[in-house]
Order: structure tokens, then C-alpha cells, then sequence
């Protein structure tokens, strides 16, 4: 249950009951599924700030007195249809931990972007099993200017809650593509002008900094401990690895994404 209550411009619902039905999605966040409609729950302010001033749709907020009193101007600049305001124990009870912020929101992640409708430098994942580095390489494309995100449908999701956390909301600034097949997509890539390159340590892969970078890429990352397997790379034009020292056997895959942007979006050899 809940009562109307006016801050300033804002009605926020007061909320007396955790059983409150529309906060059911705060209650089942944590098991990490979407809903049939696309939802997503987002915590901490600096993340549920960056989604504020995209055009996701956000369908609540569940937050402190402070939150509404600091964040208002925000806030109000969104159509949102409910206004939660919480004391901070009290939230803590809704999701069932302790909380070290004080707000959280509902939203509706966006629809995929189609394949032609990517950039000509694409991330691709194959595989990935962390929620952790499916943000963390978001978050670094998105800082590097790899706008457009490939990522297969049976791993996790860039809009899932903790990896928004990671990518610190910097996930809504890429377009997103799922896929189901990886040999299918990465042929209508090839058909569409890119080069695929894997990201691999293979007896004729290419050393980073020796690799020919043309306009049009993807960059494809394997899984953290099994890498890419032999049929996908054979899928790809080329394979690329990093230079490390002698005894040195990779990267975090996070890490090594993100070097790889980097040289690939910084390269003198474009051609």
C-alpha cells in the first residue's frame, strides 16, 4: 500500500507496505530475468542518473526523500509513471540485502538494433559467461567509440542489473544486437564488407601491433577460459593476438578488449 505525497513539482507514492504490488520487480530483480516486456532494474544513482537522460522508458522509481529532493530537476524532465519514495531500511527489506544507495529504477530496455543498422566497428562477444565483463567491455566501448555491441542470446545481458552497474549505464549509449548463431551472423557481417577479426593466440595469429586495421571491423572476443573454438575462427579473416611477456598467458578478457579497441580504433594502417 501507498499514499500520494507532493515534493515541490514531483507526486511520489509513499510506500507503507513492501508487499506494494508494483514493487514486485524490486522483490525479483536479483534472479536475473527480463520480463516478457523487455524490464530491467537499475540501482545507484550514478547509473539511474546517465539512464534518466537517455529516451528509455522508465516505468518507476523506488528512492529516498534525499534522491527526489537532490535529483529533481532530473527527474521531472521524464514522463514516469510512478514515483517511489522510500526510507533506505525500508528498501533494503524490498530487495532483500543491504544497500549501499539510496535508489532504484524500473525501466524497458530498448529494442535490438538490426545488423545493418550497425556501425562500420563492431564488438563482438562469443560466448562470454561474466555479467561482469559483458559491462565492463561495454562500458570501455563506449569509452573508446566501438558503438555497436554483438552478443549471443545465451549469454548474459548488457542491460542486466549488474552489468549495468559495471558499465555504469554507458551500455545505452551502444547499440545492442543479439544474436542466435554465431557462423550465420558472422557471414552476413562478411557479406555486409567486414573484416572479422578473433581475438585468439593461434600458431599464425597476428600480433596486435602489426595487424592491418581496414574501415569496416569486428572485433570478436571468445570465452574467458575457453576462448574461440577452432570452427569459429575458421569463420574469421584473420587472428589476432596481443604481445605479452614470455611466460604470461592472457589477459582478463575485459582487459584485452579493451586494448584491442583501442589499437584498432587508434591504428595509422587504416586502409
Amino acid at each position: 500500500m501507498g499514499v500520494d505525497v507532493s515534493l515541490n513539482s514531483m507526486e511520489l507514492i509513499e510506500v507503507s507496505s513492501i508487499d506494494f504490488p508494483s514493487l514486485e520487480i524490486y522483490h525479483k530483480f536479483r534472479a536475473g530475468a527480463f520480463r516478457e516486456d523487455n524490464s530491467f532494474v537499475a540501482d545507484s544513482p550514478k547509473v539511474v542518473n546517465l539512464l534518466l537522460e537517455t529516451d528509455l522508458e522508465i516505468k518507476s522509481i523506488l528512492a529516498t526523500r534525499e534522491y527526489y529532493d537532490k535529483y529533481e530537476e532530473l527527474i521531472c524532465a521524464k514522463s514516469i509513471e510512478k514515483l517511489f519514495v522510500v526510507e533506505k531500511k525500508e528498501m533494503e527489506k524490498i530487495v532483500g540485502h543491504n544497500i549501499h544507495h539510496n535508489c532504484m529504477m524500473h525501466g524497458i530496455r530498448p529494442a535490438d538494433t538490426p545488423l545493418e543498422m550497425l556501425d562500420d566497428t563492431i564488438l563482438m562477444l562469443d560466448a562470454i559467461s561474466s555479467t561482469e565483463n559483458i559491462g565492463s567491455i561495454a562500458r570501455s566501448a563506449a569509452a573508446l567509440g566501438v558503438n555497436s555491441y554483438l552478443i549471443p542470446s545465451n549469454g548474459p545481458h548488457p542491460y542486466g542489473r549488474r552489468a549495468l552497474r559495471v558499465s555504469m549505464g554507458y551500455v545505452s549509449r551502444l547499440k545492442v544486437h543479439v544474436y542466435d548463431d554465431i557462423f550465420s551472423t558472422c557471414r552476413a557481417l562478411k557479406e555486409k564488407g567486414y573484416k572479422i577479426f578473433a581475438a585468439e593466440i593461434t600458431e599464425d595469429s597476428t600480433p596486435l601491433m602489426e595487424v592491418q586495421v581496414p574501415s569496416k571491423w569486428v572485433l570478436l572476443m571468445g570465452h574467458e577460459g575457453r576462448g574461440i573454438s577452432k570452427e569459429v575462427l575458421e569463420v574469421c579473416d584473420e587472428v589476432v593476438h596481443i604481445e605479452m611477456q614470455e611466460g604470461i598467458k592472457s589477459f582478463n578478457v575485459g582487459v584485452a578488449a579493451s586494448l584491442l579497441m583501442y589499437r584498432f580504433k587508434n591504428s595509422y594502417n587504416c586502409k
